[in-house]
């Protein structure tokens, strides 16, 4: 696919470099090497090629050892990974290594992570929403973490361009709080869910449900093809339909000319030039090798996902910075988030027994926020809000192990009954004290320092979860659902896998560590746009706002090197 430089001594020097080849660092790199900049990216994993590298995107169930299982060598690799539930023979390979990648949880917390070329973008669920003024003023409202030092209008123009190259099926709402997107054609629901939404549209003015927004391709675009509806996501797409860098970003940027890749490439430090006032370069450890290596540039984008970004920042000291690089306000590290995650209700659907659906869809409904949207919907039991998402489904009938013969084998071919479901995303709120730091005591493989992370949930964000439980119960009650439970599975931290903050945007350098275009205050060449760039969490998924960000940073690091500003 690309040049990879693995001898050192070929080439040192380049105009960029990008940490990370994930949802950000693969935008990164396609914005640069389009713009004319040698752009070199450090991968920390392997190499995986679209399509090529793909082993199970085509198996089924009854192909794979154990049924899709793990075997406990597996189980032992990924022996904090596999309590998300979503481990398994045909995806484990694009899992990291928990064994030789260790972190210490001060309170529990689940971190997921993916080290290879397209990181978690091989993994993730692929919903898109737009963030509006409802999330990008909400601190300055409220009162909690820092004002952004941006709102939607500076970022909407690169809403639009991101979602027109990626590729986003959805339908169009008008709500000011769920901007609308760039949409291609959006998925269908089926029979249950487009009941359920008529019902749930019925009884409450102010909600609404519709097919989920995602970067999953409902008609040939680009060059790639359209979704098969087959939801094997996880384990590579073949037809390039769903948003990946492996599929979407990397394959142009290696178009330009101007791109190497570098793989097993663990970035130790950033290299600051006092002097200079900026950094020069980037240290890293080849991880076969161990040898240490450096690789310099005239701008760097770190985008090696939150937490990696954070401690390759806390990592990178110096005289000038002490305590890490652009962490002159002691925020570095600071003001965790992620989303509240498996609360809500579901329960069984009479009347639609003779009805079925066509293929596994890989997207379900969503219900987008309705409460704390303005003074009628003003809630005094907590502040921001949350989503649904949800879907209708049938499952299969259970065996009774006493039964036996024709009969049986029939019965066990005709689907079960039709369930409906739908669990909560809240926001959380930026907290000071949830936090990570550097751990000395506990050294990865490599002699590295390893992450301690200390974050939970908080009163706020227990009892959006318990209105939650409540609308979700009372919602399926007045559609009609028989057998109706609520739950609440009560997830720490991590489990939604939007950890965002930690080195978060602000208009103020004593109390943040990026400007409003995503520069390290302090080191303006240095750029951060995945979720360590956040400064709120919002109550909708990420990725497309860490997309848009990361092009329009971009376009101001050529705009700026251009002006020899950097």
């Amino acid at each position: 696919m690309a040049n990879f430089n693995i001898d050192a001594k070929k080439n040192m020097v380049y105009d960029a470099i990008v940490i990370g080849s994930g949802i950000s660092g693969g935008w990164a790199a396609k914005e640069l090497c389009e713009k004319g900049l040698k752009t070199l990216v450090l991968e920390r994993g392997r190499i995986v090629e679209h399509v090529v590298d793909y082993p199970t995107m085509n198996l089924d169930p009854w192909d794979t050892e154990l049924r899709g299982g793990l075997t406990p060598e597996e189980k032992k690799k990924h022996y904090k990974n596999i309590r998300s539930g979503w481990v398994n023979r045909e995806n484990e390979h694009f899992w990291a290594d928990d064994a030789a990648n260790p972190y210490t949880e001060s309170k529990p917390f689940l971190w997921l992570r993916g080290h290879q070329m397209g990181g978690k973008s091989l993994l993730w669920g692929k919903q898109t929403y737009r963030w509006s003024d409802l999330d990008f003023e909400a601190n300055a409202k409220d009162g909690n973490g820092v004002d952004w030092p941006i709102r939607y209008k500076d970022i909407e123009p690169w809403y639009t361009y991101v979602e027109k190259f990626a590729g986003i099926s959805g339908e169009a709402l008008g709500l000011p709080q769920l901007p609308d997107s760039h949409f291609l054609p959006p998925m269908e629901l089926n029979c249950v869910e487009k009941h359920v939404k008529n019902r749930i549209e019925k009884e409450f003015k102010s909600r609404h449900m519709i097919i989920g927004r995602v970067a999953h391709l409902t008609q040939p675009h680009n060059g790639r093809g359209q979704c098969q509806n087959r939801n094997r996501c996880d384990r590579g797409c073949p037809y390039g339909a769903y948003f990946s860098s492996n599929a979407v970003t990397l394959p142009p940027a290696n178009a330009t000319g101007n791109l190497t890749i570098r793989p097993y490439s663990i970035v130790q430090s950033l290299i600051y030039d006092n002097k200079k006032e900026k950094v020069t370069g980037v240290r890293i450890i080849d991880s076969e090798t161990n040898d240490t290596i450096e690789y310099h540039s005239k701008i760097v984008f770190v985008n090696a996902s939150t937490l990696s970004t954070t401690q390759i920042l806390m990592n990178s000291k110096s005289s000038r910075f002490e305590n890490g690089l652009g962490n002159d306000s002691g925020e570095l590290g600071h003001n965790l988030m992620d989303h509240t995650y498996r609360v809500g209700a579901m329960g069984k659907v009479d009347g639609f027994d003779d009805m079925y659906y066509k293929g596994r869809r890989p997207n379900g409904i969503y219900i987008p926020r309705y409460v704390n949207i303005d003074e009628d919907s003003k809630s005094d039991k907590f502040v921001r809000g949350f989503g649904f998402q949800g879907g209708g489904f049938r499952g299969g009938n259970p065996a009774n192990i006493e039964s036996f013969g024709a009969d049986f084998k029939d019965s066990i071919l005709k689907p079960g009954p039709w369930e409906f479901f739908i669990t909560g995303f809240a926001e959380c709120l930026p907290y000071h004290d949830n936090q990570v730091t550097l751990n000395t005591n506990v050294l990865d493989k490599w002699g590295q320092p390893t992450l301690s992370i200390d974050a939970e949930f908080k009163a706020n964000e227990k009892a959006l979860n318990k209105q939650i439980q409540e609308d979700a119960v009372e919602m399926l009650q007045k559609t009609g659902l028989k057998d109706i439970h609520g739950f609440d599975n009560e997830h720490p931290p991590g489990y939604g896998v939007h950890e965002m903050g930690t080195a978060r945007m602000g208009r103020d350098p004593k109390t943040s560590v990026l400007n409003g275009f995503n520069q390290v205050h302090a080191a303006k060449n240095v750029f951060v746009t995945d979720g360590a760039c956040m400064t709120s969490s919002s109550c909708v998924n990420p990725s497309l706002t860490y997309m848009a960000l990361t092009a329009r940073a971009a376009n101001h690091a050529v705009s700026e090197l251009k002006k020899l500003n950097l």
